[in-house]
């Protein structure tokens, strides 16, 4: 790559063999349009070839990168590790199957120009369009785990911690996900939570978002696993305030 990209898009993808060529291509060609010079890491868990996909377009083209392993471990080891080698001067990450169409990018650019620390879609801000709503049953689910979310952690001001659709200015995105360790979904709550707690400026946008019928969430297991990761962040969050606090009064 010969020249330093303005933007490096992470896409996190498990078994996404179907969607991540053309959302590849998509997000090429719509930084190209506005002149920012874009890099993508594909983040690629699983056994479906989504990988190997990638590989071969990155063989073609330097400014796509490619991470994962046959396993599947988690979205969130996916973005920390993807984090740690991007070299744009903001970065993002979205989702490789593009519930959250690119353009929706142009509501974003201008915080990240007037030097917003994390610039976060959601689905639940007025003016947000929802093209294709998930089912009953989940947007319920969605709407309990908000209100437990903002019990047991807290995130005032958040209205959707969960859109995958997330930017920050390259030092922000380093320094959180240096101290990002939840590997689960809910690494979107423990990095917004640390953010707040760095004292970060956060913006939300509303954004247009589709639901592909596509969910990879296990409902039993995969709801008991994001339980315990809350209660992981609750304590984490404890240590965070109670090293502030004892600094504070050593000051």
């Amino acid at each position: 790559m010969t020249q330093t990209p303005d933007i490096t898009i992470i896409l996190p993808a498990y078994n996404e063999r179907a969607t991540i060529v053309p959302t590849v291509g998509e997000t090429l060609r719509y930084f190209e349009a506005r002149r920012l010079a874009p890099e993508i890491i594909v983040a690629a868990d699983g056994t479906d070839g989504t990988r190997e996909c990638a590989a071969e377009m990155a063989r073609e083209d330097a400014r796509i990168r490619v991470l994962g392993e046959e396993r599947r471990r988690g979205k969130g080891i996916a973005v920390r590790e993807s984090v740690a080698i991007a070299s744009g001067r903001w970065i993002g990450y979205m989702d490789a199957d593009n519930k959250v169409p690119i353009e929706e990018f142009a509501k974003v650019e201008p915080h990240l120009h007037a030097g917003c620390d994390v610039v976060v879609g959601s689905r639940a801000l007025a003016g947000a369009r929802i093209e294709r709503p998930q089912p009953l049953h989940r947007r319920l689910g969605s709407k309990g785990f908000h209100f437990f979310m903002q019990m047991l952690v807290g995130l005032p001001g958040i209205s959707d911690s969960q859109c995958g659709f997330k930017f920050f200015q390259r030092h922000v995105a380093r320094r959180l996900f240096a101290c990002q360790r939840i590997d689960g979904y809910m690494f979107d709550v423990e990095i917004l939570a640390l953010a707040q707690r760095f004292g970060y400026r956060i913006v939300e946008v509303p954004i247009r978002w589709r639901d592909d019928g596509d969910s990879r969430l296990e409902l039993v297991r995969g709801n008991l696993r994001n339980v315990r990761d809350i209660l992981r962040i609750r304590r984490m969050l404890a240590r965070v305030d109670k090293l502030a606090a004892n600094a504070a009064a050593g000051a």
